[in-house]
């Protein structure tokens, strides 16, 4: 299961969050600070693998950006790997090119992504096709 998931630039800025565990705002300010500070200050030759607390943290850096997952322990990692990369694949593919910018001016669309992928924090759906096809419907019903 994904706890959350976080979208951070290098700086520490958090662009973007989805929780599907309750937490207040503090313990989250709390987490995203401790989260960033461990993936940022990990060497690239280790795995993008990390034990916190009693979960996982999986994350993958494109450009600027740090896409992080917390997961349980006993999780399939390579898989929510893959899944970061699909991520930013549907992303990549619905903004053309996307960048830091579009997740900060679009981050509604971004969240529609996610949803369209993620359901209560388990995985809804693997096909970039079917995702894109999606998210075009809504955007002309809009």
């Amino acid at each position: 299961m994904i706890h959350f998931i976080l979208l951070q630039n290098r700086a520490g800025k958090t662009r973007l969050s989805k929780w599907y565990t309750s937490k207040d705002e503090e313990e989250k300010d709390r987490i995203k600070t401790d989260i960033h500070r461990i993936i940022t200050t990990r060497e690239s030759r280790y795995t993008n693998f990390v034990e916190w607390q009693k979960y996982k943290i999986v994350y993958r850096r494109y450009a600027g950006l740090f896409f992080t997952f917390c997961i349980d322990v006993n999780d399939n990692d390579l898989a929510y790997l893959e899944n970061i990369h699909l991520l930013v694949e549907v992303l990549d593919h619905y903004f053309g090119n996307v960048c830091e910018l579009d997740l900060v001016f679009n981050f509604h669309k971004v969240y529609m992504a996610i949803d369209e992928l993620f359901l209560a924090g388990e995985v809804q759906e693997t096909s970039k096709g079917v995702v894109l096809q999606r998210l075009q419907e809504m955007e002309v019903q809009d």
